[in-house]
C-alpha cells in the first residue's frame, strides 16, 4: 500500500483528508457507481477499496490503513437483513464494535471511523455519508498516528528486560 501521507493534497482552505472507504461489492459499491453515472457531485477524498462483502473487512485493514496515512476510514455495507452472503453485515457490526473500542484505546478520534449501510440504489446517501465524514475528519485535522502504543510489561514495572526473547514477552496498553 503506497503511503497516504506522502500524497496529502492541500487545498486553498488547508487540509485535505485522505480517507479510505471499503465498499461491499453487492450495494454500497454499486451506490458509487450509480452516484457516478447520475453525475451526483461529492467529495473526491475517499478512496474506494472494493471487497466482496463488508464482512470480509479484516480489522488489520482499518488499522493498516491508518498506519500509512489515511486520516478517516469508512466501511460501506449492505443494510441488516440484505447481505448477499446472509450474515456478512452482522459480522461487519460485531468486528466495527470492537475496533471502534480498541481504536479509541489507541488515541484515534472517534469521527474517524464509521460503518454504514448504503444499498445500491441509495447513490445520494452515498454522496451525503461521504460528504459528511469528510467534513467531520476536515474538522478533526490530519491524523497523527495512534497516541497510545503497547509497552513491553517490564516497562510498565520499571524492570530491566532480562531475556532477548521477544516473542514472548507480554504487552499490556498505558
Amino acid at each position: 500500500m503506497k503511503q497516504l501521507a506522502d500524497n496529502r493534497a492541500e487545498s486553498s482552505n488547508g487540509f485535505e483528508p485522505k480517507i479510505v472507504g471499503f465498499f461491499c461489492n453487492w450495494c454500497t459499491y454499486l451506490a458509487a457507481d450509480l452516484a457516478g453515472t447520475s453525475r451526483l457531485h461529492y467529495a473526491p477524498n475517499v478512496r474506494v477499496v472494493r471487497v466482496m462483502c463488508s464482512g470480509r473487512v479484516d480489522p488489520q485493514f482499518v488499522l493498516e490503513a491508518f498506519a500509512k496515512g489515511a486520516d478517516g476510514v469508512l466501511i460501506g455495507g449492505c443494510h441488516p437483513g440484505d447481505c448477499h452472503y446472509q450474515e456478512g453485515n452482522y459480522k461487519a457490526l460485531r468486528r466495527y464494535v470492537l475496533l471502534r473500542r480498541l481504536l479509541e484505546q489507541l488515541g484515534v478520534e472517534p469521527g474517524r471511523f464509521r460503518l454504514e449501510w448504503i444499498s445500491a440504489s441509495e447513490g445520494e446517501r452515498l454522496r451525503a455519508v461521504i460528504n459528511e465524514m469528510v467534513e467531520q475528519v476536515r474538522a478533526l485535522g490530519p491524523f497523527r498516528g495512534f497516541n497510545r502504543l503497547p509497552v513491553k510489561l517490564a516497562q510498565l514495572h520499571g524492570q530491566k528486560e532480562c531475556s532477548k526473547e521477544p516473542a514472548s514477552v507480554e504487552t499490556v496498553e498505558l
